[in-house]
């Protein structure tokens, strides 16, 4: 059930993040100041993405710092926006804390799981 519910969380974070990212600069969404943004999106994504495939971990990692780094590189194709390695950095660390995050989560939901018998 839990991976299911991730898997679709997952992409649909994946997809917003896209949105956001290569949308024209005025109908982007602001929450908050922007490396806090990138940082925090990427970790939901790595969480998710690390909770929807535990087993996938290397496959996990390639998306999310494809990700990172594909969408900061495409933004150079936009005529308003602009990519910048700091920002690819931030939303790579940001992944890369959410999927060690989604694995810490999955440890301690088993622990608990084998725990109860």
């Amino acid at each position: 059930m839990i991976q299911k519910v991730s898997t679709d969380a997952g992409w649909l974070t994946l997809a917003f993040i896209v949105y956001a990212t290569l949308s024209p600069i005025d109908a982007r969404p602001v929450l908050a100041g922007p490396q806090l943004e990138h940082f925090a999106a990427f970790a939901l994504l790595g969480f998710t993405f690390g909770l929807a495939y535990p087993n996938r971990l290397f496959l996990v990692v390639a998306i999310i710092l494809g990700s990172a780094i594909g969408l900061e590189a495409l933004q150079l194709l936009t005529p308003d926006r602009h990519g910048r390695i700091l920002d690819a950095l931030v939303k790579a660390a940001g992944g890369i804390y959410g999927i060690g995050s989604g694995q810490l989560a999955l440890l301690l939901l088993r622990g608990q799981l084998t725990g109860s018998r």
